[in-house]
């Protein structure tokens, strides 16, 4: 039997390739738009979105004015969501829902845009822009459709991402009292009663407040000192106030005595001087 050498052999070789080429990879490279697209939307019905996604990136630009074009568009950004590319993908469900405005998909869009954006939400430790940028969408997702069947989702997950704001910022005022910031770890923790004044850590942070308040008093200069004692009375006051049989209560009590004594011998002091 006679073997292909030389050129037969390099054509056999191209034709035994193209023939072996699977379907998905003969319909990418077809140049057929209206093949292309049938075949994003049958991969994606059988759940295959990275396929999907490939071809439907072929085509999803050329259907401006396609009645086919908002289902184009809503399964790409599903796609992406599917594949796990959040970012992307609460880009083109906003960009779904603002483009096709009276859409039946539009309310699962909205959603699915904050949803992606949840998903991005990091660590308490990181940087929280996508937190806080998931809370903005649930919010206007509520406003929007107030009466979706969603709307409790989005108050559970809004709850939720306000609670790991609260603990970035409870997590800043720690770092800053352990670094002996007294000051910064102060407005730190008077940030967070503002921001959050429902927080389930209020009781603690006041009571930090009141200790970081001693502790700046006692580090000042002999010129601030009055007056940062007497900071650090009022803070102890006001603990009291809400929390007299509170957790913390007998450690305030101690911090506003110290604070009392301390005002008292450098008043005294700075008269005789």
């Amino acid at each position: 039997m006679r073997k292909l050498t030389g050129w037969p052999l390099f054509f056999a070789l191209i034709f035994l390739a193209s023939s072996c080429k699977s379907a998905f990879e003969q319909t990418r490279t077809s140049g057929n738009s209206e093949l292309i697209l049938t075949s994003a939307f049958n991969y994606y019905e059988k759940k295959n979105y990275q396929r999907a996604l490939t071809l439907l990136e072929l085509v999803v630009n050329t259907l401006r004015g396609d009645a086919r074009a908002e289902k184009a568009y809503f399964e790409y950004a599903q796609c992406h969501y599917q594949t796990n590319q959040y970012l992307l993908a609460a880009f083109y469900f906003k960009n779904f829902s603002s483009t096709f405005s009276n859409s039946p998909l539009r309310e699962e869009a909205a959603y699915m845009s904050a949803y992606s954006n949840y998903k991005l939400s990091p660590s308490f430790r990181l940087d929280q822009k996508a937190t806080e940028t998931a809370i903005e969408e649930f919010q206007l997702f509520v406003n929007l459709f107030p009466t979706s069947d969603k709307v409790s989702q989005c108050n559970k997950l809004i709850d939720e991402l306000r609670r790991k704001l609260e603990q970035k910022a409870f997590d800043e005022g720690q770092l800053y009292f352990n670094l002996r910031q007294f000051q910064s770890a102060v407005i730190s923790f008077d940030n967070l009663l503002r921001d959050y004044p429902e927080s389930p850590d209020v009781e603690r942070v006041r009571y930090l407040i009141a200790k970081a308040s001693l502790l700046l008093a006692e580090n000042s200069v002999v010129e601030k000192k009055v007056e940062r004692y007497g900071t650090t009375i009022t803070k102890c006051n006001d603990f009291l106030e809400k929390y007299r049989s509170g957790n913390y209560s007998k450690e305030v009590k101690q911090i506003r005595k110290d604070a009392q004594v301390a005002q008292k011998e450098i008043k005294l002091k700075l008269k005789n001087t």
